[in-house]
């Protein structure tokens, strides 16, 4: 799997971590090896353009995700594009101060929030986020907690 990460901010991030993380939920979501992932680290101005381009919001939001084609098929060795997430650390940071944790903990959550996102998690209804929260709150715990992605992927979680 190719994780691209590119930071156009200025908030400190752990860069490595977040690629990290990106990977164990690509595995744990048994993507194949061809796939490739690009994140994202924007600031708050890009960002509300993003928002209002795309969601018709006036506002700097936390996450975007863009999936690239679903299934679209490759051509050669081509990787497979799953897609982008868009963070705005500085967004992140203001609700890690809201939430009582660190920016990282925030960045981690926004990050698999994200990700989930392009395998078509969403919070439209109450169910599908009760859904999606307990698959965040899974994969973040299983990762911290050092549980092998290949063993949490087997473990039978149904969206």
């Amino acid at each position: 799997m190719a994780i691209q990460i590119s930071n156009e901010q200025e908030l400190a991030v752990d860069e490595d971590s977040l690629v990290e993380l990106a990977g164990y939920v690509l595995t744990v979501e048994r993507v194949e090896e061809d796939a490739e992932l690009s994140i994202a680290l924007v600031g708050e101005e890009t960002m509300l353009d993003l928002n209002a381009s795309y969601r018709g919001k006036d506002y700097p939001t936390d996450v975007l995700s863009f999936e690239v084609g679903g299934d679209m098929p490759t051509a050669g060795n081509l990787p497979r594009l799953l897609g982008d997430v868009v963070i705005c650390p500085a967004v992140a940071e203001k609700q890690a101060i809201e939430f009582d944790q660190t920016l990282d903990q925030e960045l981690s959550l926004l990050l698999v929030h994200g990700i989930l996102h392009l395998f078509g998690y969403d919070h439209d209804s109450d169910e599908d986020a009760e859904l999606m929260e307990a698959r965040e709150r899974l994969i973040l715990t299983s990762f911290s907690d050092g549980v092998n992605p290949d063993e949490l992927a087997k473990g039978g979680f149904e969206r």
